[in-house]
């Protein structure tokens, strides 16, 4: 990205660009057991439940349509999870793909974060609605994007890479000071 990498507006949101992340896509029959064994196998986590991430440490699981996930790890990793699955899933109908070079990840955090979201998705962002772990997938703004939460008051987004630019540049104006409405 052509800015800086960390922005702060007034102490109430952090909008910080994640750097190099992997990312691979796994399409398929996400209950069948060669999948759930695949995914465990490549980052210790299982399948989660839909609009649903599962974290640990060697990544995270997204759930992103009926037949997709998104599993994310460190950069180096994505094209060695790609190929392991692909082994092991031999025979089966299915697709593992590293994206890494063709999304990006931010970071959302902070008592306005929320509203920072909910200034331009869709979303019911209040934390009896959306908390840790739940995801979803919609548009910011007009752009596609899916974001999850990780803890009180911090997120987790990905874009396509051709619009990053443009992401970053609207969460960090939704941030500015003196924008919060305090609805959360």
């Amino acid at each position: 990205m052509a800015q800086a990498a960390l922005r702060r507006f007034s102490g109430e949101a952090l909008i910080e660009e994640a750097g190099p992340t992997g990312m691979v896509t796994l399409r398929g029959t996400l209950r069948s057991g060669a999948i759930l064994s695949a995914v465990q196998g490549a980052v210790g986590l299982r399948v989660p439940e839909v609009r649903r991430a599962e974290s640990g440490p060697r990544g995270s699981v997204l759930w992103m349509s009926p037949d997709e996930l998104m599993l994310i790890c460190e950069a180096g990793e994505a094209a060695g999870i790609a190929a392991g699955i692909t082994e092991r899933l031999a025979g089966e109908h299915f697709l593992a793909l590293d994206l890494s070079s063709a999304r990006s990840r931010f970071r959302i955090s902070g008592a306005g974060a929320r509203e920072v979201l909910a200034k331009g998705a869709p979303v019911d962002l209040a934390p009896r609605a959306f908390g840790p772990g739940d995801l979803r997938r919609t548009r910011l703004g007009s752009v596609a994007v899916a974001f999850w939460c990780t803890g009180p008051d911090m997120f987790e987004l990905i874009c396509f890479r051709s619009v990053a630019d443009h992401v970053y540049e609207w969460l960090c104006l939704a941030a500015r000071p003196g924008g919060r409405v305090h609805l959360y």
